[in-house]
């Protein structure tokens, strides 16, 4: 199983203290070759009215999106997501309600539950300097800055939130270890070529083990 990103943002730590306020995006897992070119920002939770409607758990950082949005997709085990035409949307408790073109009743709705709500991933939103999508940062190589052509540490599987510094997992298939994900270690992040060099301080892979 592959994964489809979530439609959310991290931002780099300007050092190891203040930082702006981060969400931790939900990791969407679908089979990868259906759903290669699109990303979550909605999971459809159950009927919401009488007329097709939906509630959905929102899974961008960008909720403005669903006031405009006209078109999106529906993830479809087995088979490529389906287009849909998106008639309205509102909020509702800090999730979105949304009514779907050719969902008229419960019995619609329902057969929804559980469906991811997705949207071409050229459609994502542009991104401040120093800001990144989780799912560019997960699946990147990261690796020892100035040691030879490069010490290979492992590859990110997950980004952690905790309140302060965020944490990069960085795992080899046999061991993790936990990066914080700050400017003064994190010195190159190229999510383009999947790769993330980083300077970290002495023992901190040995302190740091998971």
């Amino acid at each position: 199983m592959g994964t489809v990103a979530s439609d959310r943002q991290q931002h780099m730590m300007s050092g190891t203290g203040s930082r702006h306020p981060i969400q931790q995006g939900a990791k969407t897992s679908f089979a990868h070759n259906e759903t290669r070119g699109f990303i979550a920002i909605a999971c459809v939770l159950r009927p919401q009215g009488r007329k097709g409607e939906v509630l959905a758990e929102i899974l961008t950082d960008f909720p403005e999106r669903f006031e405009n949005l006209e078109r999106a997709f529906l993830d479809q085990p087995g088979a490529s997501p389906r287009a849909v035409t998106v008639e309205d949307a509102w909020f509702h408790k800090g999730k979105v309600v949304l009514k779907f073109a050719g969902a008229s009743s419960i019995d619609d709705a329902e057969k929804l539950r559980g469906r991811y709500v997705l949207v071409l991933e050229e459609e994502r939103i542009a991104l401040s300097d120093h800001q990144y999508y989780l799912s560019d940062l997960e699946g990147c190589q990261v690796v020892v800055e100035g040691e030879g052509p490069g010490r290979v540490v492992g590859t990110v599987t997950e980004v952690q939130k905790t309140g302060g510094v965020d944490l990069l997992h960085v795992s080899d298939g046999t061991r993790e270890v936990l990066v914080p994900f700050a400017k003064a270690i994190c010195k190159v992040i190229d999510p383009e070529a999947r790769l993330i060099v980083i300077d970290p301080p002495e023992d901190l892979l040995d302190l740091n083990q998971g």
